[in-house]
């Protein structure tokens, strides 16, 4: 078992930047054996979607909306994952949530908002 928690977020006006950061923490089975970390998100009205992932080894996966604007990163000694946004745009809205992978179950944080203002 792993808790998540993320920081940053916050509201930005379109074409700004943002970060939102997200700390793991549990046991040290647990940890050895978080696989992918990653960012989805949840407008208000719509289902969560995938924002970007990063396997332990440094592989990424982003979503074709956010492609070219996001970088995630992940730092495997300090447990952390981080998303770099930039471009943002209105449609960014969202609560964003960090996920991690374990051999059995997908652990998520608590979210925090980002807000883009036209």
């Amino acid at each position: 078992q792993v808790q998540l928690v993320e920081s940053g977020g916050g509201l930005v006006q379109a074409g700004g930047s943002l970060s939102v950061s997200c700390k793991a923490s549990g046991s040290p089975f647990s940890i050895m054996n978080m696989g992918a970390m990653g960012w989805y998100r949840q407008a208000p009205g719509k289902q969560r979607e995938l924002v970007a992932t990063i396997t332990r080894g440094g592989i990424t996966n982003y979503a074709d909306s956010v492609k070219g604007r996001f970088t995630i990163s992940r730092d495997n000694a300090k447990n952390t994952v981080n998303l770099q946004m930039n471009s943002l745009k209105p449609e960014d809205t969202a609560v964003y949530y960090c996920s991690a992978q374990l051999p059995r179950d997908r652990y998520w944080g608590q979210g925090t908002q980002v807000t883009v203002s036209s």
